[in-house]
């Protein structure tokens, strides 16, 4: 027995049934475009799209605004296409500035052994400057496991730590091109590390920028050749953390919902640790500390500027991470060591030759690609709508047509 419209019903199974109808009916619909969705998704699974708020448009799917800060201004209220584009100005600037100095530091007679001394000093001011901002910002509590910031610690001194030491074996654009190879290593991580799946173009659009820049680089050695073995062991190791971190970021920060700062706190202050504890054992830490001490402008003056332009690039790179993926970010950055490659040349007088043209063209070429790759599915979209159109106004003229005759 059950109630209907204030009257007992005999019949309760035909009462159930008549609600589930009714719910039928309802969200019958809704269940349709649910269906539609999926078909849609699971035939665009071949190529991924690095969008940027386009495909949740098209899916029907309002996302809900996430606030991103770059520098203490709140750019929620921008459109994520002006979003990214202020970032990426913002990761010119200070990484330019941060290679500049990088660079600088490196032509100072007798320091190129103490590259792991130079990230010390590097993760200590780092750790200073989150510190001050995690206090200045409310919410500083820890979201991520110690543990794993102690395997994205390790993570981050391998990638700057010999990076930064390579530089004592290596010419500086060489080191950047190296670098520049990472875009493949983060397909792969991608791929092992958080389930994804990318597309052909996306994947060739990653070599010809690695193959471009690698060829870059052969120019720079035959025009300079200070080429040293241990130097790309070093930079190659540091590429292989490098494109590891990038996925490992952006699975924990969205997992835990972390901040920028408090990533950066733990993170660099357990790599602090590391590599003091590496200083005392080898024993350099003595000396590099004694030869800072003849050049404090050249040393400490200097890595106070690098640090200060790293710190605030890193915050950006983060975020870009978080916001837009680990591979976008990594295209952006590439494209920032291409030109710190041009304006190393530029305030270092080296060599020039035309390799270093047609290699860049390269470059280009897979940035081309790679923009492609990301509005491939928007333009396969409007492409199916107009062909829908065409052939829904072609047969209403034919009936149309006929009707007259």
């Amino acid at each position: 027995m059950s109630s209907v419209g204030g009257r007992v019903s005999r019949f309760p199974g035909l009462t159930l049934l008549g609600r589930r109808w009714n719910r039928s009916l309802t969200f019958g619909s809704l269940g349709s475009m649910h269906r539609s969705t999926e078909m849609e998704k699971s035939a665009n699974t071949k190529s991924v799209a690095i969008d940027l708020g386009d495909t949740d448009r098209l899916s029907g799917v309002t996302p809900e605004p996430q606030p991103i800060m770059i520098l203490g201004a709140d750019l929620g209220g921008l459109p994520q296409s002006a979003q990214f584009l202020i970032c990426c100005s913002g990761v010119f600037f200070f990484y330019l500035i941060y290679g500049y100095i990088q660079e600088l530091i490196f032509k100072l007679e007798g320091f190129k052994p103490f590259g792991w001394y130079l990230t010390l000093i590097q993760f200590a001011f780092y750790t200073l400057f989150g510190v001050i901002e995690l206090n200045i910002k409310t919410g500083s509590k820890r979201k991520i496991p110690l543990m794993l910031y102690a395997f994205l610690a390790l993570l981050t001194v391998a990638t700057m730590g010999l990076s930064n030491s390579s530089l004592g074996y290596l010419n500086y654009p060489t080191q950047v091109i190296f670098k520049c190879c990472k875009l493949i290593p983060v397909l792969i991580g991608g791929i092992i590390i958080q389930g994804k799946r990318y597309g052909v173009t996306d994947v060739l659009a990653c070599l010809c920028m690695s193959v471009g820049l690698i060829f870059f680089t052969l120019a720079d050695s035959s025009v300079s050749p200070t080429f040293s073995s241990y130097g790309v062991t070093l930079i190659s190791l540091a590429l292989c953390a490098d494109a590891v971190i990038g996925n490992v970021q952006e699975k924990t920060m969205k997992q835990y919902a972390s901040s920028n700062s408090e990533m950066v706190v733990y993170s660099y202050s357990i790599g602090f640790v590391y590599i003091l504890l590496g200083q005392i054992v080898t024993g350099q830490l003595v000396p590099a500390f004694q030869f800072c001490l003849q050049y404090p402008m050249e040393t400490y003056g200097y890595a106070l500027v690098f640090s200060l332009t790293g710190f605030l690039g890193v915050n950006i790179v983060l975020t870009m991470v978080k916001s837009f993926g680990a591979l976008i970010t990594v295209t952006a950055t590439t494209c920032r060591k291409a030109l710190t490659i041009i304006l190393s040349f530029v305030f270092f007088t080296k060599p020039f030759t035309m390799q270093y043209v047609w290699s860049g063209l390269i470059v280009l070429f897979g940035i081309y690609l790679n923009v492609a790759s990301k509005n491939k599915s928007l333009h396969y979209t409007n492409l199916l709508v107009t062909i829908k159109n065409c052939i829904v106004r072609r047969h209403r003229t034919d009936q149309t047509f006929e009707q007259i005759v």
